[in-house]
């Protein structure tokens, strides 16, 4: 790495500064953050656990979600450690490879998630408009290929960020990145360069992928409500939206927070710089940790799960 007119050519480390405006208090910041991921973590593992162990479980719905519980342990564990380290520890420093690293994994385990809240909302969209076929569609080797072409999906769409940034880009304004985290944009917007090719792909893979899965999530839950609201019983209607209503709260969660992040982050240049940090931090560590506890209290299978798990361990 070395400076050409006040450029830098090819920098191997960059620098995090973490919330730019909130440094006094970033320690503090990093407490209930701390506990978020804490929660988050064993929220998901015993999710997994109770889903793996109870065969009873072992339904598209439920395995679903235990893969929705994997992706979120997963997002949140690649930026909460060095976020972490930046807040308490003062650890600034990121080599650059491994910061296209972190951003390559954020953006990819998005996308996944994205996908599998689409096959949930499909899933529930089978389950009640068409019950008699839901077993004959929704058998194990779909769902084996649904996470084999989420991961793919999730892999050919955002490698090439990683590559038109590796590539393109060799020139930089500075190594300074204002962010707590190894986003996207606040990559390409150290360059010196033209990164018109960065930002116009980087926007046709938000679209493409949140999207198309919010238009088509959108859908099934139209059809579905058209569907529990023609039912005869007023018992079978509420049965049914009962089986809706942690997806519904989870679907709205993600895709809420993450276009308010998305388009502050693009288009709010009166908003202060923290506001859009923080709200980027949130959309990472809210799901994984609330949708471990909206299912948890919506879903009657599993809370009666998770209570024979402590009433077993209180008993013994």
């Amino acid at each position: 790495m070395f400076k050409l007119n006040g450029t830098v050519f090819m920098p191997s480390v960059l620098t995090l500064i973490g919330i730019p405006g909130l440094e006094s208090v970033q320690f503090w910041i990093g407490i209930p953050f701390c506990a978020m991921y804490i929660t988050a973590l064993l929220g998901n593992s015993l999710l997994m656990v109770i889903i793996k162990s109870e065969s009873s479980l072992h339904e598209p719905m439920y395995l679903f979600l235990a893969l929705l519980g994997a992706t979120d342990i997963a997002l949140s564990t690649c930026i909460l450690p060095k976020m972490l380290g930046i807040f308490w520890f003062h650890l600034p420093k990121i080599y650059f490879d491994a910061c296209l690293l972190q951003m390559w994994l954020i953006h990819s385990f998005q996308s996944i998630e994205s996908g599998i809240l689409l096959a949930m909302a499909l899933d529930r969209y089978v389950a009640i408009c068409d019950p008699l076929r839901h077993a004959t569609i929704f058998t194990h080797q779909l769902l084996t290929e649904i996470g084999v072409g989420l991961t793919l999906r999730a892999v050919l769409l955002e490698t090439p960020c990683l590559i038109l940034i590796k590539c393109r880009l060799k020139y930089y304004q500075t190594t300074v990145v204002s962010h707590s985290y190894c986003e996207h944009m606040a990559i390409v917007k150290l360059a010196a360069e033209d990164i018109r090719i960065n930002k116009i792909y980087g926007l046709f893979v938000a679209f493409s992928i949140l999207g198309f899965d919010i238009i088509f999530i959108t859908l099934s839950y139209i059809r579905i409500f058209i569907t529990v609201f023609s039912l005869p019983q007023k018992e079978a209607r509420l049965k049914a939206f009962n089986t809706c209503i942690a997806h519904i709260c989870v679907f709205l969660e993600f895709y809420l927070l993450g276009f308010f992040s998305f388009f502050t982050h693009r288009f709010g240049s009166h908003i202060p710089p923290y506001i859009h940090i923080l709200l980027s931090n949130l959309y990472l560590l809210v799901p994984p940790l609330l949708n471990p506890i909206v299912y948890g209290v919506k879903t009657k299978q599993i809370r009666d799960q998770v209570y024979k798990v402590f009433h077993s361990k209180f008993a013994s």
